[in-house]
This record gives C-alpha cells, structure tokens and sequence, in this order.
C-alpha cells in the first residue's frame, strides 16, 4: 500500500528529515541519498507501527501548506506493506497474514466470501 508524505529535509553536518504530519517521525543520514533512503523505511516502519496496533493513519497534509523555517518541503513515498510486522497466518476460511485479517475486520469483509487475491489487490499489495 503506498503512502505519501509530505517531508522537510535540513542539511547540517549532515542531513536530517522530519514528517509534521507524523510526530516523532524523523531519521537522518550523511549523504542526501542515504538520509532519503532512511526517510522510505522511516515512514514505512512508522505507518506500519500505527495500522498493526489498531491505530488510525492521519492523513497526509498537501506539501504547499508545510512552512519550512530551515528545511526544504518535499514529497516521500513508501509501501508501507513491506515493514507489516504481523505476519504470521491465522486460520479462517482460509489462510492470510495477521495484519490482512485484522485489515478485513476493520473494513468489515468476509473472509469466506473473498480469495485472498481479490484483498491482495484492494490494498495495493503486489
């Protein structure tokens, strides 16, 4: 599932990037590819944390309305589906991760009555 968000990137001794619409969400690296790379894993690791203990993903802010004092805005993408934790299969009608059962609960879909492609392709999942 790809998520986008809208990021300032500061460079110092290094560079170092932040989410305002995520608190807390931040990571820094010393190149700007690494710190880039980071930022994907950062905010896939953070977005999967919140969607596997039940928690609402906030909605990403529009980039243009982001000020940056000593940054510069910028979009970061991630598939969050590949830092999903819960993994694990549980039996149903038939067998899908954790998180895509809990998913499907929330949605209120019935396992029994959906494959696990046709989730597959709900979420964004290749």
């Amino acid at each position: 599932m790809l998520k986008v968000y809208p990021a300032i990137i500061h460079k110092e001794d290094g560079y170092w990037v932040e989410f305002p619409d995520l608190e807390g969400c931040q990571t820094c690296g010393e190149t700007l590819e690494e710190t880039l790379e980071l930022a994907e894993e950062a905010l896939g690791l953070y977005l999967a944390s919140l969607a596997d203990h039940g928690q609402k993903i906030p909605p990403a802010s529009d980039v243009s309305e982001i000020t940056a004092e000593d940054g510069e805005t910028t979009y970061i993408y991630t598939d969050m589906s590949k830092y999903r934790r819960d993994t694990k299969a549980v039996k149903k009608m038939l067998s899908i991760p954790a998180w895509m059962a809990k998913e499907a609960e929330i949605e209120n879909i019935s396992l029994s009555k959906v494959l696990q492609e046709a989730l597959m392709e709900k979420y964004n999942i290749v």
